[in-house]
């Protein structure tokens, strides 16, 4: 393979029309150059100059490698200004995984400061079901996942950082009989029947049983939903009562009424889980900053 220090320095002695002149030029003395350009002929196989009076020009091959040393020398310019720009924050590429409520309620604020911020980063948004996110970043498809705290530790190279806890509420009917009391013991709901709104096991779904179970019950699930807009429409029609974290009545049904529990209170943690190597990407850092203003308001 062709050396590239050595085609810059053929190019060199062509411009300038001398070894000597390109020498002065690099900065080499011109025993250097000389043996550059030895060096490059052996690997070409043919003579690159001939000698022209006090100076030099090149041969077919030589003229041929100092167009191409040329090209090359535009490419890593090219190469060191869009690396220059991303490690400086300019450009680049995001991949952002999240869950709904989160995404709702972080997601759209944080974004738009990050395309102020940084106009020229191009972001690659995509909604995940709860507990596959953190999977996202650890096989490397994405740079930062919206997650709930997981149980097990993340793997090397995974940080959580941590930017909000996300409290549930009951959610009751209008006119419910504990509609009246501003907090509820979570055990005052364990004969009422419920509505489930995880059809899928995962971390939200965990820690609403885990909450019931500490206060000595298991619920009744009689209606089962896949979303909070929906459980909220089976709760306000009478049909059971419910818990949802905060974030996610943003949009409240207008017959039912959202009282603060007790006894425990359920709480989900929710962390942005980056890749400890994407930390070094200002972008990143800025989308970050964002989420955690987001999570204060």
């Amino acid at each position: 393979m062709l050396d590239v220090r050595r085609l810059q320095v053929l190019r060199a002695v062509v411009t300038s029309g001398s070894v000597t002149a390109a020498a002065t030029n690099l900065g080499y003395t011109p025993s250097a150059v000389s043996q550059q350009i030895a060096a490059l002929e052996r690997q070409a196989g043919l003579p690159l100059l001939e000698r022209v009076g006090r100076g030099v020009r090149p041969t077919a091959a030589g003229r041929l490698l100092t167009e191409h040393a040329a090209v090359i020398a535009q490419h890593v310019a090219e190469a060191e200004t869009a690396l220059a720009d991303l490690r400086a924050g300019r450009t680049g590429r995001l991949a952002i995984r999240y869950f709904a409520t989160a995404g709702a309620a972080l997601v759209p604020p944080a974004l738009a400061r990050l395309r102020a911020e940084y106009p020229r980063v191009q972001v690659d948004l995509k909604l995940i079901e709860p507990g596959d996110q953190l999977a996202e970043v650890e096989r490397g498809d994405a740079d930062l996942a919206l997650t709930v705290s997981p149980r097990e530790r993340p793997r090397d190279g995974i940080r959580l950082v941590h930017l909000l806890d996300d409290p549930y509420d009951a959610v009751l009917p209008k006119g419910h009989r504990l509609a009246a009391k501003r907090v509820l013991d979570l055990a005052e709901l364990a004969d009422e029947p419920w509505v489930n709104n995880e059809l899928s096991a995962g971390p939200c779904l965990e820690r609403m049983l885990e909450a019931c179970a500490a206060a000595g019950f298991t619920p009744n699930f009689v209606v089962e939903s896949d979303d909070y807009a929906t459980a909220q429409g089976f709760v306000a029609a009478g049909l059971g009562v419910t818990l949802i974290p905060r974030l996610g009545l943003g949009q409240r049904h207008p017959g039912v009424v959202v009282r603060r529990v007790r006894k425990p209170e359920p709480v989900r943690s929710i962390h942005a889980a980056v890749r400890e190597t994407s930390l070094a990407l200002p972008a990143l850092v800025g989308l970050i900053e964002a989420l955690r203003d987001a999570a204060k308001q």
